[in-house]
């Protein structure tokens, strides 16, 4: 089953094709990027076949960025397909389900008006999320379509975990409370990082790290999410690229008050000008940061000891909220490649089992492999993340029962 992934963002589209043949086997056909819709210079990036693909045109909008990638897909030189038909399902990257959707959903009138109810919750990813799905009804009518939720995954968890210490009638009203995100991620890695240590995840307490520009952490106890660091919105838990993460709302008010800011301004300083950037006053990218500290650059070394402190802050409090922990994974760009990171998380928790094994973390980047020592009661892994082959795989599975 030939499935078009899409993962649909403002002013851009990420793309897969994958050939899907059951839960456990897809081969990646192509890939690409759309970017700068709605502005000039459009750009349309394409790999395939070691081949490599760009053009530069006006993309007024997600419909034409649509078009563009089949035309990408079908074309004679650099294309894998030689008929549209051969797609036989789309599946999309929604960002937020509210309570709505426990797990992934064949799209329906139904699940695009809860998609839609649900804008205000992610103003800036539904309606994009939403423009995919309209824009391939008009392309392809009778291709079945598969909207797969990061809030999903997150909806085990208990009330204990997801409300807020406000008052009740505001989780009635406006359903303000914990939601979490990265929940594909999660889901994918925790099962991944288990089944390469030869362990059934269902049967273990893990930790997941997903650390990048946007960083969570989730805490999966047989096989549910029971607590992750997001909340309401993105902005909440770790230290991020441009994020606050948690802070005392009193300073933010305080700070409202001082400088004479906007509810609008409060949001962009939480959410743009905060973080990495914020403390460092260099740049969100972690691999700025670290060159920058070795050449001795003190808030920058600060921005880079606050982000691993508050992820071991997480590691423990999760351990605490499981009853302990089997496996803690670190995924995503930063989990992936910043060795230095999983190393000043890892240090000094040998009280949680942890036999971590510097030296084979050190310079390690990118690749699936376990860093804890032969013996180690707790288990420490590295594993690249795929949300685009969860999305496919979801789809191939719901699509495949119609």
């Amino acid at each position: 089953m030939k499935i078009l992934v899409l993962n649909c963002g403002s002013s851009s589209i990420k793309y897969q094709l994958l050939n899907v043949e059951d839960s456990e086997n897809a081969d990646l056909l192509a890939k690409g990027i759309v970017e700068r819709i709605g502005i000039c210079n459009g750009e349309l990036t394409h790999k395939a076949n070691d081949k490599k693909h760009k053009i530069t045109t006006d993309i007024p909008d997600h419909a034409k960025g649509i078009d563009y990638i089949l035309e990408a897909l079908l074309s004679t030189e650099y294309g894998v397909i030689t008929d549209i038909n051969e797609i036989t399902a789309v599946g999309h990257r929604v960002a937020h389900g509210g309570q709505y959707f426990k797990e992934s959903a064949l799209v329906t009138k139904e699940v695009k008006e809860r998609i839609e109810e649900c804008i205000e919750l992610a103003p800036l990813h539904n309606p994009a999320n939403l423009k995919g799905i309209l824009a391939m009804e008009k392309l392809l009518p009778e291709v079945p379509q598969v909207a797969v939720f990061d809030t999903s995954f997150h909806q085990t968890m208990d009330p204990e975990a997801y409300l807020y210490g406000l008052p009740y009638e505001y989780y009635e009203k406006y359903k303000v409370r914990r939601y979490g995100f990265h929940g594909t991620s999660h889901k994918y890695v925790a099962k991944k990082a288990c089944k390469l240590v030869g362990w059934n995840w269902e049967e273990k307490k893990v930790i997941s790290c997903h650390l990048g520009n946007g960083a969570s952490i989730a805490a999966i106890k047989f096989g549910k999410s029971i607590d992750t660091s997001m909340g309401f919105t993105p902005v909440e838990g770790l230290l991020m690229g441009t994020r606050a993460g948690n802070l005392d709302l009193g300073a933010l008010l305080f700070i409202a008050e001082k400088e004479d800011l906007t509810i609008q301004d409060s949001n962009n300083m939480i959410n743009k000008r905060s973080g990495l950037l914020g403390i460092s006053g260099i740049s969100s990218d972690m691999r700025d940061l670290e060159q920058a500290a070795a050449e001795g650059h003190k808030r920058a070394q600060t921005a880079l000891d606050m982000f691993a402190y508050r992820v071991k802050k997480y590691v423990g409090a999760y351990s605490a909220a499981m009853g302990g922990v089997d496996l803690i994974l670190f995924t995503g760009g930063i989990g992936e490649n910043g060795w230095d990171t999983r190393r000043d998380v890892c240090k000094d928790l040998q009280y949680l089992g942890v036999d971590f094994d510097i030296e084979l973390n050190d310079k390690k980047r990118g690749q699936d492999l376990e860093l804890t020592k032969p013996g180690s009661k707790t288990k420490v892994v590295v594993v690249t993340t795929n949300e685009e082959l969860v999305i496919a795989q979801d789809t191939q599975r719901i699509a495949s029962n119609l």
